[in-house]
């Protein structure tokens, strides 16, 4: 299994292709463009329902040449917390590589998710979880066994992104509640190092005290 699939500016399955078997399941716990540009590269495509219809449009484009972003955008991203500079990459997969000709590809889903099924690998089984509020379709990927969490975008430790536009901060309080419950070992975030579960409720509580019910 495959846990998201990066902005897809280079070829994923052939950079790792040491690392990928014949047989691969790639999972995008969303389909914004930095966790489902290389989707479409594998065969077994699986995604949340309610962002289907996003994966087959490539809905979550975004130009990685910062200089075409309107400033409202930029702004809403700063207040984030995070510092933009003059483009989304730091480095290109090849010389003369144009970051103004990225387009994010679609791909069409092999498999639809919902809310309790099971990515079953033979010897290891994940519960999906539907974790909306970043993105309406944020699912995370939990082995209930090891309690181990995929949690793409709905929890990382870094600043969370709850001004996008589909983003909805009511459903990310109840995503967050539900997290502060859940017996967790290890987290793997979309973001920044792995954590575990005190760390995991630190985060959940910080956002539901910036994000107070109105």
């Amino acid at each position: 299994m495959l846990v998201d699939t990066g902005l897809g500016v280079a070829s994923l399955r052939t950079a790792a292709a040491d690392l990928f078997g014949s047989h691969l399941m790639a999972v995008a716990t969303h389909t914004h463009a930095d966790h489902g540009g290389g989707m479409h590269e594998f065969s077994e495509r699986l995604v949340h329902a309610k962002e289907a219809d996003m994966a087959r449009s490539a809905h979550y484009h975004i130009p990685l040449d910062l200089d075409t972003w309107a400033p409202e955008r930029r702004a809403t991203i700063e207040r984030s917390g995070y510092h933009i500079q003059s483009a989304l990459l730091t480095a290109v997969p090849a010389p003369g590589y144009r970051i103004a000709n990225y387009r994010l590809r679609g791909f069409e889903p092999t498999r639809v998710l919902e809310e309790g099924h099971v990515v079953d690998l033979g010897n290891r089984a994940f519960e999906v979880l539907h974790l909306p509020g970043h993105s309406p379709g944020s699912i995370g990927l939990y082995e209930r066994c090891s309690q181990m969490l995929f949690s793409g975008d709905a929890i990382y430790d870094g600043p969370l992104l709850d001004t996008l536009p589909d983003s909805d901060v009511v459903a990310y309080r109840a995503t967050m509640e539900r997290l502060l419950a859940l017996p967790v070992s290890i987290v793997h975030a979309g973001h920044d190092p792995s954590f575990g579960r005190e760390r995991l409720q630190a985060l959940a509580r910080a956002y539901l005290d910036a994000k107070p019910v109105t």
